[in-house]
Order: C-alpha cells, then structure tokens, then sequence
C-alpha cells in the first residue's frame, strides 16, 4: 500500500483503523439525529434499517444481518426500521 493511503473494509469505505469512542443503544426516531454522528450501527437482531447517510441521502438496507452496518449514518428511521437491539458507534 502507498504512503498515505487508506485501507477500507469492502466497499463502503469505514477506515480499518476506526476506532469507536463510545457505543449508545439506539431508539429509532424519524425526527432526531443520533448524539453521535456519524456513527456505524452494530445491528443485534437482523431486519430492515432505515436511515439518513452521514453525508446526504436516505436509504433502507433490507435484511441486515446480524453485525456491524458499514456506513456513516446520522439518523436511523423508526418508520421502515425492523431490526433492533441497534448500538450506535461514534467517532
């Protein structure tokens, strides 16, 4: 690997080294953003997630699978959000 480059877990971009500072159980909510954002998800019963990208755009992943949903997210929905046990990791 080159000076300076990055290595990224698959293709979504998460840096290897990420290390979280804080883990927050998370109550979905359509209107409010999580208290770390961005943050990954830790996802503990598998389903439907929605949420808003830490960058822009809003996207439901459909049956995510127990384990750690690799990108930067700000908000998770409650509408269109079937998977629970979430914990949020922030920066």
């Amino acid at each position: 690997m080159s000076a300076g480059a990055v290595q990224i877990l698959g293709r979504v971009g998460i840096p290897v080294d990420f290390r979280p500072s804080k883990a927050v159980a998370v109550t979905p909510d359509d209107s409010n953003d999580l208290a770390e954002a961005p943050s990954i998800l830790y996802i503990g019963v598998s389903g439907n997630v929605k949420v808003d990208l830490a960058k822009e755009g809003t996207v439901t992943y459909i049956a995510v699978p127990v384990g750690f949903l690799k990108v930067y997210v700000k908000r998770v929905h409650a509408t269109g959000t079937t998977a629970t046990n979430i914990i949020s990791h922030g920066k």
